[in-house]
């Protein structure tokens, strides 16, 4: 590993991509490419993956740290801990980045006045349900107005992921929300502000609306209402489960595991 520290840390929380992973990572090389010269690392932090998504990872050059509780938070927080960048962008397992978009985040943080943010979000397949279109067009301009990034893309500095304890481990699902107001108290009281951006939107998998049906969106959104339900991996199925034909059962001979825990300094 290069004794230098990047700039630029870009954070994976991965369970079973190993269909997707391998895209991703690809996207953020090249938008690296795209751009002015930057130094940065890719960290995928496998969450107790059953399938080769830490093999994938390792062969495009990403760093692969393990965490074998299975919850989104703390996947987040362990790929956070073995980052050595100065600036954190947590990017989903399933969403890829673009050359605007990571341009536009690199100017948010020179200019010394925004510490943090997000992106609108588009998804990567158009022909979907009325639902799925009715809630991004809603949470997008809720996201923008209210300064709340989507999970699928989020950025900050590594001293503001420090100094606020990072994401709740106590949320299975959500935790970005919460994360994302911990954020813009830190920057309040540092005079910076939170950045969602409008203008190049992040593009995230449609695959949920493509392997659930309407109502079953539906119907986990008003359970994710029901006081306490996003405390309980069991009310959140939406984030731990797939539908068997989506999750192919794993090839153990090909899998590669992850290296141990990182020793970086959080």
């Amino acid at each position: 590993m290069n004794s230098i520290p990047p700039e630029i840390s870009i954070l994976i929380p991965a369970f079973n991509e190993e269909q997707l992973i391998g895209g991703v990572i690809d996207s953020v090389h090249q938008s690296f490419a795209a751009i002015a010269p930057r130094s940065y690392e890719i960290v995928v932090c496998d969450n107790n993956s059953t399938d080769r998504t830490a093999a994938v990872a390792l062969a495009k050059g990403a760093i692969v740290v393990p965490e074998p509780h299975n919850q989104i938070a703390r996947a987040r927080n362990t790929a956070a801990k073995c980052a050595r960048g100065k600036w954190l962008i947590f990017l989903d397992g399933d969403t890829f980045l673009s050359p605007a978009l990571l341009e536009n985040t690199i100017a948010a943080f020179e200019s010394g006045r925004i510490c943090a943010g997000g992106s609108v979000l588009e998804f990567d397949n158009r022909s979907i349900g009325f639902f799925a279109r009715m809630l991004v067009k809603t949470w997008n301009p809720v996201s923008a107005f209210f300064g709340l990034a989507a999970g699928s893309y989020l950025f900050c500095y590594r001293q503001a992921w420090v100094e606020t304890g990072g994401f709740d481990e106590n949320f299975y699902a959500g935790e970005e929300i919460f994360f994302s107001r911990k954020l813009k108290h830190w920057a309040k009281e540092r005079g910076l502000k939170f950045k969602v951006f409008t203008s190049a939107p992040v593009i995230t998998s449609a695959r949920k609306m493509e392997w659930y049906g309407q109502w079953e969106l539906i119907s986990t959104m008003l359970k994710m209402a029901w006081p306490g339900a996003i405390n309980r991996r069991d009310q959140c199925d939406l984030w731990y489960t797939r539908p068997a034909a989506a999750n192919p059962k794993a090839d153990p001979g090909e899998r590669i595991p992850p290296p141990g825990d990182c020793s970086a300094e959080s």
